[in-house]
């Protein structure tokens, strides 16, 4: 502990101090000093003039020299610090309680100044040349456009929380009246130019180490304009950011957008080290490279120290991924805005059509389509799904985008990719519900296929270290799938009792009974023990709804209500008697430790036997049990279990297939119900309030989503 103490002092001064100097900055901006004309109509900011107003700003944000600071870096005269982006909530939480007062001063003082909308312009201007300064290594002035982004982005945060979106828009326009015309003003439109020119800052400019800080700031900007959502409960189809969003000049940038976003979640680059400076030292050592280098240590020791996830626990976590982070969370949020009134979502679009960069096949007319390398995408899914928002583009990928899903499917290595799931599943306990539910609905559309369902049980794996229940030295993969979604149903029916993963769980395992292959010995047992639970449960239930019954004959207050509860377990048995019976027709003969498993259970079944929900299903196991039992005592007793094994082995091969009754095949398919955005927008937005780096919202005043959902 004392290591990590002398450690993190130093980088603690470091924000402070960077704190510090930006709202030093804002009170500039505010105060105008530095400005050689006095304040027009008693305005008490700056004004819009170039000379003076502007001026202010560069030179407040670090955006030009002063006193003529030559570009060599030979001169001993001052240079205003670089700004570092906040990377973890509790900086970002410092940062604006310090800006909130100061940002309200702003908003009172933009209309008669116009500062605000000044210094969008600032940036704007820089963004027009950002590609050549990339190209000629003009580190300045990246680190210039930066710092205005930086600002902005901070003042809307404030702003977004304190107004209406048409109050916003109005900051925009606000302009100095003597040297802008009524004309000019109403037609430019600043917010959208902003919009467009993030849009085209984050697909037009290399992702270098030089570039790294203004495009995570870009993707973040975006993200913080979007977040009039987590304000509002009903889910949010229209207004200003969100008709120019879908369509307007942004519209054309859309599959551009969505591949970059893309590709930064799959390049999955991290943060720049602290040995790459900014600036490349002179012979003299001089400012500059001092000035730089403590610059990018401390943007990576706060990247490090900081993180992504839970606010209350996970802040301290190690993330040295933040725009691999901040683009997939904003991938998502446009992936789930919700259709316009007449026309659809175009990142949806993007995310349905796209292809592999190796298909050849001719592109299906599509405005929005791209190619991205499937490979690569492949293998980024497959090492991150340990967080919720990989897991739900996982499952947004699979379910809207036919070429990634037949892509997956072929896989020759699925286990890279189903082993994370199953380990979702299996710490239930540690996860939320909704990355519970995603894992889930994944293997349900993964067995959705037939021939996934026959390949997970040739694929065989040794020494699962994190499934503690017992040793597994040598397992199938399609054996462990079905150990965890049993797991997971025991866990729901003894703490959750959600019907719906119960529901999921159940179609899965149905999916693949007929494809059941060599079951792993522990697997079959596990059927039958799930079996038996729930057969104790249905008593228990039966039992307290006959004595419920002779209460009410006795007592007239109310009594609890059994009958629905005993509906739903009883729909449970009978989906696991169908999934028992769909092994048995299909593939009896591959799975000899089931049969054996069930003849050593087979007093469970008695009950069940002359039962009105049950009969039809019972006579193949009735059928199965009476075969076999009558084969073991034909060869003797006191059989050993490699005897009896051998027995049903022998005897699986002499059962004619026409004694079992056909039944409909145990199919199911997922189908997102109506309106998902009613589930899928709180949930995306839940996580960037959760995971977003270097962002914090004051939890007062959120109505999307409670503050304990998921």
């Amino acid at each position: 502990m004392q290591r990590a103490d002398v450690i993190l002092t130093p980088v603690l001064a470091t924000w402070r101090t960077w704190r510090t100097r930006v709202c030093h900055v804002i009170k500039l901006t505010l105060s105008g000093k530095g400005s050689k004309a006095s304040p027009q109509n008693g305005s008490e900011g700056l004004t819009a003039q170039k000379t003076n107003s502007e001026e202010s700003f560069l030179t407040g944000f670090g955006l030009c020299q002063r006193n003529n600071i030559c570009l060599a870096g030979q001169s001993q005269q001052r240079w205003e610090p670089t700004l570092v982006s906040p990377t973890s909530s509790g900086e970002s939480k410092l940062l604006e309680e310090a800006i909130i007062p100061l940002a309200k001063t702003l908003i009172e003082n933009n209309p008669r100044s116009g500062n605000f909308s000044a210094l969008v312009k600032i940036f704007l201007g820089r963004t027009k040349e950002l590609k050549i300064s990339t190209e000629c290594q003009d580190q300045l002035f990246i680190w210039q456009a930066h710092n205005a982004l930086l600002m902005i982005r901070c003042l809307l945060k404030v702003f977004i929380r304190e107004m209406s979106e048409e109050e916003l828009h109005q900051q925009f326009s606000y302009q100095e009246r003597a040297v802008v015309s009524c004309a000019e003003m109403n037609n430019e439109d600043l917010l959208e130019e902003l919009l467009s020119n993030l849009i085209h800052l984050i697909v037009e400019v290399p992702l270098l180490d030089i570039t790294y800080s203004i495009l995570f700031e870009a993707v973040t900007t975006l993200l913080v304009l979007l977040s009039y959502q987590l304000f509002h409960k009903d889910i949010l189809r229209d207004g200003i950011i969100f008709q120019h969003i879908m369509k307007g000049r942004c519209l054309c940038l859309t599959s551009r957008l969505v591949k970059t976003l893309l590709y930064n979640f799959i390049r999955q680059e991290k943060c720049p080290p602290p040995a790459t400076h900014i600036f490349e030292p002179k012979a003299e050592g001089g400012l500059f490279y001092g000035l730089a280098s403590g610059v990018a240590s401390g943007l990576w020791s706060v990247f490090t120290l900081g993180g992504a996830g839970s606010k209350a626990e996970n802040d301290q976590e190690h993330n040295p991924l933040p725009l691999s982070n901040q683009s997939l969370l904003l991938l998502l949020v446009l992936a789930n805005l919700p259709d316009g009134p007449d026309w659809p979502n175009p990142y949806r679009q993007a995310i349905t059509c796209f292809r592999n960069t190796q298909d050849t096949s001719p592109p299906a007319e599509h405005p929005h389509t791209f190619q991205i390398n499937f490979n690569s995408l492949y293998t980024a899914l497959c090492e991150q799904q340990r967080s919720d928002q990989a897991t739900l583009l996982l499952y947004t990928l699979l379910h809207q985008n036919a070429n990634v899903r037949t892509y997956i499917l072929s896989r020759t290595d699925m286990d890279n990719l189903v082993l994370p799931i199953l380990d979702i599943l299996y710490h239930v306990e540690e996860r939320n519900s909704h990355h519970v539910y995603m894992a889930l609905i994944i293997l349900l559309i993964l067995t959705e296929d037939d021939a996934f369902n026959r390949s997970i049980h040739e694929v065989v794996l040794k020494n699962i270290s994190w499934y503690t229940e017992r040793s597994l030295t040598e397992i199938s993969l399609g054996s462990l799938l079905i150990l965890v979604v049993i797991r997971t149903i025991q866990f729901n029916m003894t703490r959750t009792r959600d019907k719906y993963l119960h529901t999921n769980c159940l179609a899965a395992l149905a999916n693949m009974s007929a494809q059941f292959r060599c079951l792993h010995q522990y697997a079959a047992q596990r059927i039958i023990s799930l079996f038996a639970l729930l057969s104790k449960k249905h008593n228990k239930v039966l039992e307290q709804a006959t004595q419920s019954l002779r209460g009410r004959q006795e007592d007239s207050t109310t009594l609890p209500d059994y009958a629905q509860d005993l509906s739903v377990i009883e729909e449970v048995i009978r989906m696991m008697l169908e999934i028992i019976n769909s092994c048995l027709c299909n593939s009896l003969h591959h799975n000899p430790n089931l049969v054996y498993a069930l003849l050593y259970k087979r007093e469970l079944f008695e009950q069940f036997r002359m039962h009105p929900s049950f009969q039809d299903i019972m006579q193949n196991l009735d059928t199965v049990i009476g075969f076999f039992s009558q084969r073991l005592e034909q060869a003797g007793s006191d059989l050993s279990v490699e005897r009896v094994q051998e027995v049903i082995m022998k005897g699986a091969q002499a059962l004619p297939k026409d004694r079992l009754k056909k039944f409909p095949e145990l199919k199911f398919k997922y189908v997102e119900e109506d309106q998902p955005e009613d589930f899928f927008v709180p949930y995306v937005w839940s996580l960037v309030f959760n995971s977003g780096v270097g962002l914090h919202w004051i939890p007062t005043g959120i109505e999307l989503f409670s503050m304990d959902s998921g």
